[in-house]
């Protein structure tokens, strides 16, 4: 049974629908700038640094091998084994080149039994002066066949050229060896330790030979040591394209070793002829490459500006680009995904997943 509503009842809903019929939408909350991260730019040099990394040798390491093959009987030394010049480190099988000696030695003296038979018949006009001749090639021939036996008899036992170090040794007594195999490599410790460091043409280029450099060695603390360009190459590795850089150390501590990793920074000049000069920057900030055009953007007043820039290359981890004022900050991580005139944020890396 339906009952008619009472008047305060009637009141209240009538102010509802009004309330509803003033309500206006709220609006839509802002939208949170895109967190991004950015570099500061700084104005290329004429005079700047070049860096990289590279191995530390001694500058005289020999691999050492037998010049001609066989089975190596005895291997006489061990990885860091301190050696003196003229030492006996391996040998081989002799019995090859001994029995090749022999032979050699048997075919020298009958090649001189024949000169000296055929001289006499030659004298007496029994032989012609050509036959005189071949016999005399034929001894020439069979003098150089027994002296090279003896050359190689004598490397049977393989010998260091230098007083120092045993750097790594390649093989077992027992096993077959080539001509020319690998059996150890030994180091001079007499010889200045240097960083052979490969760098990119255009970086090569600025490098001159008495340039110094600051060089930190890996798991050896944060220290610069000292050094010296004394050799920069004259020819382009074939497979990188990297030219080495030599660089002496002036006094590294005796801990070092050869092997050792290193990374160096060299004071160099601008590269001769350069009609651009350019500054590094993050790789992940440069956009849509193509030849000497690329974009970047630039983190102004809040905002991300698209801006063209010309690209000279990539060189390792970093891009080289021209165009960009001094202090400039460019977007690195996140450059792409934000557009022109976004709103944009820089924060902190490692709060760039929160």
């Amino acid at each position: 049974m339906w009952r008619t509503p009472t008047l305060p009842s009637v009141v209240l809903l009538v102010a509802a629908a009004l309330s509803a019929c003033n309500a206006k939408p709220k609006a839509d909350d802002p939208v949170a700038p895109t967190p991004v991260e950015a570099a500061r730019v700084a104005a290329p040099d004429a005079a700047g640094s070049v860096g990289g990394a590279g191995t530390l040798e001694r500058r005289r390491e020999m691999a050492l091998s037998f010049r001609i093959p066989g089975v190596l009987t005895a291997m006489r030394v061990e990885a860091g084994d301190s050696i003196r010049a003229g030492q006996a480190i391996a040998a081989i099988d002799p019995a090859g080149v001994d029995a090749r000696q022999q032979q050699t030695a048997a075919d020298l003296e009958r090649a001189r039994r024949d000169v000296e038979r055929d001289r006499t018949l030659f004298d007496k006009g029994y032989v012609s002066r050509q036959r005189l001749d071949d016999r005399a090639s034929a001894l020439k021939a069979a003098q150089a066949a027994y002296d090279s036996a003896r050359f190689d008899r004598r490397w049977a036992s393989l010998v260091s050229p230098v007083s120092g170090v045993v750097l790594e040794r390649r093989a077992q007594a027992g096993e077959v060896v080539a001509a020319g195999q690998v059996v150890a490599r030994v180091a001079d410790l007499g010889s200045p330790l240097v960083l052979r460091l490969p760098l990119a043409a255009r970086d090569a280029a600025r490098v001159r030979v008495g340039d110094t450099a600051q060089v930190r060695v890996e798991d050896f603390g944060d220290q610069a040591l000292p050094g010296r360009v004394t050799r920069v190459g004259e020819a382009a590795d074939t497979r990188t394209g990297a030219i080495a850089v030599e660089i002496e150390l002036s006094a590294p501590p005796p801990a070092l070793r050869s092997g050792q990793i290193a990374h160096a920074s060299l004071a160099v000049r601008a590269a001769p002829g350069a009609a651009t000069a350019y500054t590094r920057i993050p790789a992940e900030a440069v956009l849509e490459a193509n030849g000497q055009r690329a974009f970047v953007f630039r983190f102004e007043r809040g905002k991300a500006r698209r801006t063209p820039v010309i690209f000279g290359g990539f060189d390792g981890d970093d891009a080289l680009v021209a165009g960009l004022a001094d202090g400039t900050q460019v977007i690195t991580a996140g450059a792409g995904f934000v557009a022109d005139g976004e709103a944009v944020r820089v924060i902190d890396p490692t709060r760039l997943d929160r």
